[in-house]
């Protein structure tokens, strides 16, 4: 089963409740993966190579509701395309997310005196799964994956397609969207939503494991942080994520208490 199927309408999706969020609306990693595999998919009939970046912003919540997308060539040709794609509720004007993302297409290049570092296959599998559950207590998009935490490294195992046929790109969104949750300063007294999610690739994972080893920093005093951190497969790095942080009281917390879990 996908996480969104497409309706009879083009470009119209309707989501499954693995799709949904922590709190309201849906989960900001299954948007952005909807938007880029629709890009990923167009790619070859397209030739405009491998997604090797995307950058979304998440612009108000996503209800559970039929969805609509439409895209945007920025520039194509050569060897880089940019490409847009934006989200809206079927029934409404005002958008809920856009992501730009960079295609390249490779051309191997020697580059003398050039070593890769060579690493140890990891097994994601000999490390404790963990399973946070959503406030509301519904099914929501971590439900959609299997996490295991072993050492510095959180490990992700997408269960379901974001789409049919996903590409390699939006398989990586939704596991690099938690990393700010990661490595929370401290926990149980706020919720720290992402605005914004980067992600780049210098190539595609192997297997269907995730890795993000994470990093956060809060300014409690502006209600600001940002969240980074080294993306991985079982054979090593491919990428980077970021996002920013917005520190926003727990819904339904009393101020100066102490009380609530942070969102996830």
């Amino acid at each position: 089963m996908a996480i969104f199927e497409p309706t009879a309408t083009p470009h119209h999706w309707k989501p499954a409740a693995l799709a949904a969020g922590p709190f309201a609306g849906l989960q900001g990693g299954a948007v952005a993966s909807l938007l880029t595999a629709e890009v990923e998919a167009m790619a070859n009939a397209r030739n405009w190579g491998t997604a090797i970046s995307a950058s979304a912003w998440f612009l108000r919540p996503t209800p559970m509701a039929e969805l609509r997308t439409q895209m945007a060539v920025v520039t194509e040709g050569g060897r880089v395309s940019v490409v847009d794609n934006t989200l809206w509720p079927a029934s409404e004007a005002q958008p809920c997310a856009t992501v730009r993302v960079t295609l390249s297409r490779e051309r191997a290049v020697e580059v003398p005196g050039f070593h890769r570092d060579a690493a140890d296959p990891i097994d994601p599998m000999r490390c404790p799964l963990r399973s946070p559950h959503a406030v509301h207590g519904r099914s929501w998009f971590m439900d959609a994956m299997e996490a295991r935490a072993g050492g510095d490294i959180v490990w992700f195992r997408m269960h379901h397609d974001v789409i049919a046929d996903a590409g390699p790109l939006a398989r990586v969104l939704g596991p690099a969207d938690w990393t700010h949750g990661i490595a929370r300063p401290v926990q149980n007294v706020v919720a720290d939503p992402n605005p914004n999610l980067a992600v780049q690739l210098f190539r595609p994972p192997r297997g269907a494991w995730i890795g993000v080893r994470a990093e956060a920093r809060w300014r409690p005093e502006a209600g600001l942080g940002v969240g980074s951190g080294v993306l991985l497969d079982v054979d090593g790095e491919i990428g980077r994520v970021s996002m920013s942080v917005i520190l926003v009281p727990f819904p339904g917390s009393v101020p100066g208490s102490g009380q609530g879990s942070a969102a996830g």
